[in-house]
Order: C-alpha cells, then sequence, then structure tokens
C-alpha cells in the first residue's frame, strides 16, 4: 500500500469511527485516562490493520513504508485523539526491540507493544549521570544463565504502568565508559523493582523512580551481546528524534491553529507570530527529510540532534506565544481548556531537557556534525 492509498483510507476510517475512537474525558484528563484511551486507539487501529502498516511482517506487521506509520501518528494527533508524547512510545522502543533482541522474542513481545496490549518504559537516565549515558551505573553480574541487577534509573516515562522495560546496565569496569554496558529486557514484575512515581510541575506523574535490588534476568533476555549496550543506545536515541518528533510537530502545528482560533485578534504580535510560524514549519521540513530518510533506509545518526533542537525551540515558541496572547486563561483558567493549555506549557519547558538536553545535542553537534573537537 502506498502512502496516498493509507492515508485516504486510514482518513476515512478515522472519520467513520470518530465517536468509538474520541476520548471519554474532557480536556487533558488525567494520566489513567490518557493510557486509557492511548490502549483505546491502538487496539481499535490494530485490529483493523492500521497500527501494523510500516512495521516487519515478522513482528506481525504487514510491511510498507514507514512513512505510513509516520502517517498514523500525524492523523491521530490531528484529530487530538492521543497525548502525543505518549503514543509515541513505539515508535521509540520497538525499532531498537526489532534490531537487537532474538527473533523469537521480538516476534512475541512487538506485537503486545503495538496493540496496546502492553505499555513499555525506558530505564536509561540515572541520577548524577543526566544524559550521559556513559557514566551510568546501574549494574548488572552475570550468574549463570541469567543477570543479577542492582542499582537505579529515574525520569522513566510510564514505569509505574509497564510491563516491560528496555533497560541498559553496566557489566563492565566504570572507566569502560560506553563499552562496559549491555542492554537487557525486564519484566516489570519481577521480584525486587519498585517504582516511585514523581509528579511533575504539570501536575502529572509520568516519570519515576525505579529501583533494582538484586532482580533476576533470564540471559536470553539480553538485547543484542553482551557490552552491546552503547550501540542498542545509538540505536535507540535516533528512533526517539525520527517518527516521534514528526507526531510532536503534527501537535505543535495542532495548538498552533487552536491558538489562532482563540486568541483575540489584537494579542497577537504580527512579527512574533510570523517568527513562531518560520520556526514551526522549518522543524516540520527537518523532520519530514528524516521521515523520508528512514523510508529510503538510509541509517539515522547524530544528525537528528538537529531536529530535536528544532523541537525544543519550537514547542517553547509555540507556548509562549500562547503565554503573551491569553495570559489570564493560561494562569488562572478554571475550565478544562484552560487546564490543559496551563499544563502543555509546563511540560513545554522540558522540551530542551527531556530526550537529552538542548546542551548535549549541541555538543553531538559541534563534536560528530561539525569536527569541532571535544568540548573539554
Amino acid at each position: 500500500m502506498d502512502l496516498d492509498e493509507y492515508r485516504a483510507g486510514l482518513d476515512a476510517w478515522l472519520e467513520h469511527h470518530a465517536e468509538a475512537l474520541a476520548p471519554a474525558h474532557e480536556g487533558k484528563g488525567t494520566l489513567d485516562e490518557q493510557l486509557a484511551q492511548i490502549e483505546k486507539v491502538k487496539r481499535l487501529a490494530f485490529d483493523a490493520g492500521w497500527m501494523r502498516h510500516g512495521w516487519p511482517e515478522r513482528v506481525g506487521g504487514l510491511g510498507g513504508s514507514t512513512l505510513l506509520r509516520a502517517y498514523l501518528q500525524e492523523a491521530v494527533t490531528a484529530r487530538d485523539l492521543v497525548e502525543p508524547g505518549l503514543f509515541s512510545m513505539q515508535e521509540v522502543l520497538a525499532p531498537t526491540m526489532i534490531d537487537f533482541a532474538s527473533p523469537e522474542l521480538g516476534a512475541i513481545m512487538v506485537p503486545r507493544l503495538l496493540r496496546g496490549d502492553e505499555t513499555w518504559c525506558q530505564g536509561f537516565s540515572e541520577p548524577g549521570t543526566g544524559s550521559n549515558l556513559a557514566s551510568l551505573a546501574c549494574r548488572a553480574v552475570r550468574d549463570g544463565d541469567t543477570w543479577r541487577v542492582t542499582g537505579q534509573k529515574v525520569w522513566t516515562s510510564l514505569a509505574q504502568y509497564a510491563e516491560r522495560c528496555v533497560l541498559l546496565t553496566r557489566t563492565g569496569t566504570v572507566e569502560s565508559a560506553h563499552r562496559g554496558i549491555t542492554g537487557l529486557f525486564v519484566d516489570m514484575d519481577s521480584p525486587g523493582i519498585t517504582v516511585r512515581p514523581i509528579e511533575a510541575v504539570h501536575g502529572s506523574e509520568e516519570f519515576s523512580e525505579v529501583f533494582f535490588d538484586d532482580v533476576v534476568v533470564p540471559a536470553e533476555r539480553m538485547l543484542g551481546a553482551e557490552g552491546q549496550g552503547w550501540s542498542v543506545a545509538m540505536d535507540l536515541l535516533p528512533y526517539e528524534r525520527s517518527t516521534a518528533l514528526w507526531q510532536r510537530a503534527a501537535f505543535l502545528h495542532r495548538r498552533l491553529q487552536q491558538l489562532l482560533e482563540l486568541a483575540p485578534a489584537d494579542s497577537l504580535d504580527p512579527v512574533r507570530l510570523g517568527e513562531v510560524t518560520q520556526t514551526l514549519y522549518a522543524f516540520r521540513a527537518r523532520s519530514r527529510a528524516t521521515q523520508h530518510r528512514m523510508a529510503d533506509g538510509g541509517t539515522l545518526g547524530p544528525e537528528t540532534s538537529i531536529d530535536k533542537v528544532l523541537l525544543a525551540t519550537t514547542e517553547q515558541a509555540v507556548f509562549d506565544l500562547f503565554a503573551d496572547a491569553l495570559a489570564a486563561e493560561l494562569t488562572t483558567g478554571d475550565d478544562p481548556a484552560s487546564s490543559q493549555w496551563r499544563a502543555e506549557f509546563l511540560y513545554s519547558r522540558a522540551a530542551s531537557i527531556y530526550g537529552g538536553s538542548s546542551e548535549i545535542q549541541r555538543n553531538i553537534i559541534a563534536r560528530r556534525l561539525l569536527d569541532l573537537g571535544s568540548d573539554r
């Protein structure tokens, strides 16, 4: 199926099933409500076949271009059916699972994620290491046919809901840095795992601390070979900045449209509005090129750091524009729509931190794309 055929068919299906797909909650909803809505949309779209296009047949997909997946992300976001950051988790985690898990494990697990039967989380960040993955300390020690994991992760999205975790562990010495890391696929109901949700500034407990106390993980749950965890991370992070960011661009485009509909005519500085619009379309153009490069079989790498920097700049600019035009609604409005804008404004402040801070992205751009040498 080509993109035009897929787009027409999906749009018609979304229109025909609009009532069934609509959120049951008003406004942004609670995190429980958002997750329930995402599970519903995934299940209906998977069972109708739309969620399976663009994924390999060996993991339950129907094959075809990754552009089909990108359009699905865009279409459900443009209709306000899902919270974009949470809905895109399969775009971040499933490709690396397909690349590094055993074929048997991938064939069993990936369809569960795509259909919304399971939620997965990403155990990368740790206290004190920030975005510097090479210094992670959560340790895994080989014990026969198992690994025993002890340590802590933080800023782990949806950990309290997750059935599985894509986890990076230290299996070499601390001095081995990026060479001593191993990836594991961990069942979150394993004995020894404790999850403590963190309430963020926008009022949602989207993130958690996760503690591992001598957690036993079967050796066949390794992602790649022992010591190949850095490759797992370098494979996953560009996906975090590809289709997921295209969906984020659709979300910001939708919010800018809604801002123009809501704001009084004289409340928007035309120069500022032009700048924000230009920034948004530059980000969309950059992300569109990334989608096509991935669809053409290209390898995603450090150049996706440019996409991430543009996302952070655009997201904060769009919501800053809302704050300028509708300050009263943003700060004191108590209706569901105002509460949603306020939560999204606050969340936008994290855009230059989550998924690798803008400082880290600029270091990557300087060192790996512009060959400007080390920052030290």
